[in-house]
């Protein structure tokens, strides 16, 4: 089952100050997808690295990826979702509900912290580790602790910009300009639909 949503913030305080923070940006507009992440890592108030790459190709560059949240955790769930992807011939939908059933219901599983955007030519879907796998309503969706600024700030463009990667670029900047756990050393990931 999809569930449709508008957008999600992944941050979990409760383990005190530990790894968190970064900012994932998704657009569809004029036939183009474009997703977008900061390159910031950050462990408590301190930056430990500025140029991280939190969005990524699968499926020999036909799905978009990107994660929020722990990075060994994102990769082990970008593996799974790779073997789910080569199972399911490619059907990103099939894949990713296959994913969040295994991460909801697998005890290894459950215990990674990490959001994940998703997007092929024809979807974008978020999934969580409560076993979500989420539509946006809107043809922007982003996750993290820039994402709220992220998202409304590419809502607010999204009339008045038409170039898909321009406006993601310029939300991501709104949103480093006021999240602290985002920088503007942006990593871009495109994909015409």
């Amino acid at each position: 089952m999809i569930v449709h949503i508008m957008s999600m913030t992944f941050q979990d305080h409760s383990a005190g100050p530990g790894w968190h923070g970064t900012t994932i940006l998704c657009v569809r507009k004029n036939g183009k997808l474009v997703m977008l992440s900061d390159g910031q890592v950050s462990m408590g108030q301190t930056v430990m690295k500025g140029n991280a790459r939190k969005v990524r190709r699968l499926a020999d560059g036909n799905i978009l990826a990107g994660f929020a949240g722990a990075t060994a955790d994102a990769f082990t769930l970008f593996e799974r979702l790779e073997a789910k992807l080569e199972r399911h011939a490619g059907q990103l939908s099939r894949a990713a509900v296959e994913l969040a059933k295994d991460w909801r219901t697998e005890k290894y599983l459950q215990k990674l912290e990490a959001l994940l955007i998703v997007a092929d030519k024809e979807v974008t879907l978020v999934l969580t580790g409560a076993g979500d796998v989420l539509e946006p309503e809107y043809p922007v969706v982003a996750v993290g602790s820039g994402g709220n600024y992220a998202l409304s700030a590419a809502r607010a463009l999204y009339e008045y910009e038409d170039d898909a990667e321009a406006l993601g670029r310029k939300a991501m900047e709104i949103a480093a300009d006021i999240c602290v756990y985002t920088n503007s050393n942006f990593t871009v990931e495109t994909l015409d639909v």
